[in-house]
């Protein structure tokens, strides 16, 4: 690290468990972020201002005046821009040292093949189940880590599934792709504006622990919350050795 590098992330080199070794972990690191919305806005920023090199963002939308009561990293300027551009203008006035690629089409598996296995991490932001099972199943084929957070009204979730683990559930263990579940979206449901940023910023965290090997992470284990009454739960999640995903690696 050069001098501008040791003043900028100070505050973690003090980090016992992070110090110098552990930023320099971060300074070679590369994140995947699918979604550049209320969750992708505080996973990009803080992944970014935190240094991680090299950061891809996919989405394929633009930036609408609704958004702006919750999706942080874009303004009222930027409305009709593109997502991914929006923040990766964001990350650059925060840290311009942060190489970011952005990719503004739609998350399929063809493109999920390409950039899941360039990257160190993979960070699903996205807001529907199919998109959120093509992330899985690329995840599990080239074995990266997934950090994975759902928003909708009051309602928060996130968890870590990590294929490197020999008992880590995949996405699929616990929501199938075969299962029935209902598509909510904020459009009709609404979202309360501070919980995707509550959410997404457990995400970073989730994520910046996992490239430094710091702590532990949340791995088989489900994170909610309620954001009535500001109360989180957890349930122990287990592999299903009949995963349609992940069952036969």
């Amino acid at each position: 690290m050069n001098d501008s590098q040791l003043l900028r992330y100070s505050r973690h080199i003090l980090l016992d468990e992070l110090g110098i070794e552990g930023q320099e972990k971060l300074l070679a690191s590369r994140a995947l972020i699918v979604g550049a919305g209320g969750l992708g806005s505080p996973v990009a920023l803080y992944l970014g201002s935190a240094g991680v090199a090299r950061l891809t963002i996919v989405d394929d939308d633009r930036v609408d005046a609704t958004n702006l009561q919750r999706q942080i990293a874009h303004k009222l300027s930027g409305v009709g821009k593109l997502k991914a551009e929006s923040i990766r203008q964001a990350i650059a006035d925060l840290n311009p040292d942060v190489q970011v690629t952005t990719v503004t089409t739609r998350a399929d598996d063809a493109l999920l093949e390409t950039l899941v296995q360039q990257a160190d991490v993979v960070l699903d932001c996205s807001d529907n189940f199919a998109t959120r099972h093509a992330i899985n199943r690329a995840s599990v084929k080239h074995r990266k880590p997934l950090v994975s957070g759902a928003a909708i009204r009051f309602d928060g979730q996130v968890s870590v599934y990590d294929p490197r683990q020999a008992l880590s559930p995949c996405y699929a263990c616990v929501f199938p792709e075969t299962a029935q579940f209902e598509e909510t979206q904020c459009a009709t449901m609404g979202v309360f504006a501070p919980l995707v940023g509550i959410i997404g910023s457990v995400q970073a965290a989730e994520a910046l622990k996992l490239l430094c090997g710091v702590g532990e992470p949340l791995t088989g284990r489900l994170l909610m919350l309620d954001g009535r009454s500001m109360s989180w739960s957890e349930i122990s999640m287990s592999r299903n050795a009949a995963c349609g995903v992940c069952g036969s690696c």
